[in-house]
């Protein structure tokens, strides 16, 4: 492992690493926030769930 350093400079890495880290969670927030279902920010501007209706079948069968 220690080869690997040697190559790298680990101050370098670990500035990138981290710079890497922090873009992904912000870029994973803002897609969040985009969603209604996890929008913590405006959670009052929730639009209503489409309402799923089971049309009622025509000719109950009955048996006996």
């Amino acid at each position: 492992m220690w080869r690997l350093w040697q190559l790298f400079d680990p101050r370098r890495a670990l500035v990138a690493l981290f710079t890497f880290l922090f873009a992904l969670a912000v870029i994973i927030h803002f897609i969040l926030l985009s969603t209604d279902r996890y929008n913590w920010i405006n959670p009052g501007e929730r639009r209503p769930a489409a309402s799923l209706t089971v049309p009622a079948p025509s000719d109950i069968v009955q048996i006996g």
